[in-house]
């Protein structure tokens, strides 16, 4: 196997078309050029035929600015572990019948490879537990056909844990507790995003491996219920995690309508400044079909309470994958060096697969 690990970095093996024309710097164009891009929540997976052209269109953009890798949501209310099943593997054979631009990512070096051969990585991932149904052991069958990271609890309470937006703060159950030691025996990453903060602070502390924020915000930079605290980042820092910075406009101030790249910073900044930039990345958790989020709430509307800061669903913007390039010229003005700024891009997150995944 060629050495795309050792290469990456240098361009060596680089065969990525140029990219549009971005309006930054040359110093800005170069490193997004030359970084490894990830982003670490994409909330959607082609399940079926409509989903899959909207995607592609998704995707396009994300890789027109930039971006090497997404780690795609499997949608998490489905009504059994059958439709879970069925609908990674539905991703898997969609990516896999378009090998000429996409690349199956199981490890770091198949996303390395992706990236070399100018391809996008993808992996998968769940936003809550309820794919397993209670049953931990089908945490090693997930991860072997490929969801790299698995968040404990979507806003509301389960099994496993307090969501974020719960009327109790009871931390981890027994059942949470094991299924902490289960991800680290098979090598899935911990998201803590969503979840409650005691239940976050026990899976940092119980884990043995680095733990992750995949799309959170700060809460000192915003206070919504959402956000986390710099207590909850210290400590994910302290396993040696990442937090991925998050682009709903309802995370990031007063200003639901303001989605630009100068505001995503303004949390991305505060969250480097306090941890290091060694521990940050992107989860931009960009939504390209609203519809199906009104249908949720309409069906939930306890899931985002309008009264904790979410305001009208209709109204919800996400920063979209064009603002990337405007994030990296920001993060330039802000005097990040490059190493710092190419961590902060992807090999961060890179790390912490590394030493996670098995």
């Amino acid at each position: 196997m060629e050495n795309y690990a050792a290469d990456f970095r240098t361009g060596k093996n680089n065969h990525r078309p140029l990219p549009m024309n971005w309006d930054v710097s040359d110093r800005a164009a170069r490193l997004l050029r030359d970084s490894l891009v990830c982003d670490m929540l994409v909330p959607a997976s082609p399940g079926t035929p409509d989903e899959a052209r909207g995607y592609a269109e998704l995707l396009d953009r994300m890789i027109k600015h930039g971006v090497n890798f997404g780690s795609l949501t499997v949608f998490r209310d489905h009504k059994s572990v059958e439709d879970h099943f069925r609908w990674v593997a539905l991703g898997r054979q969609y990516f896999r019948n378009r090998s000429d631009q996409f690349v199956l990512a199981d490890g770091v070096d198949d996303i390395l490879r992706a990236r070399a051969e100018g391809k996008f990585a993808v992996n998968f991932n769940f936003q809550g537990t309820n794919a397993l149904f209670g049953e931990i052991a089908l945490v090693e069958p997930y991860r072997k056909l490929g969801v790299g990271h698995m968040l404990f609890a979507y806003n509301q309470r389960n099994l496993m844990a307090d969501g974020c937006h719960e009327r109790t703060d009871a931390g981890l159950s027994v059942a949470g507790v094991n299924l902490v030691k289960e991800m680290n025996r098979v090598g899935m990453i911990i998201d803590c995003t969503h979840t409650g903060y005691a239940s976050t602070m026990e899976m940092m502390e119980f884990s043995t491996d680095p733990v992750i924020f995949s799309h959170s915000n700060p809460k000192a930079v915003y206070d919504h219920q959402r956000n986390i605290t710099d207590d909850q980042m210290k400590a994910c820092a302290r396993t040696g995690g990442v937090i991925g910075l998050n682009g709903l406009g309802s995370f990031m101030s007063d200003n639901m309508l303001n989605v630009s790249a100068d505001i995503f910073l303004k949390h991305l900044h505060y969250v480097a400044q306090l941890v290091g930039p060694e521990h940050v990345g992107l989860g931009i958790d960009y939504v390209h079909d609203v519809e199906p989020l009104l249908v949720a709430n309409d069906q939930n509307p306890d899931m985002w309470p309008t009264e904790l800061g979410y305001g009208d669903p209709a109204n919800w913007r996400f920063m979209p994958p064009e603002e990337i390039p405007n994030i990296v010229q920001g993060l330039v003005d802000l005097g990040y060096t490059d190493d710092e700024i190419r961590g902060m891009l992807g090999e961060n997150w890179i790390r912490v697969m590394r030493q996670v995944w098995k």
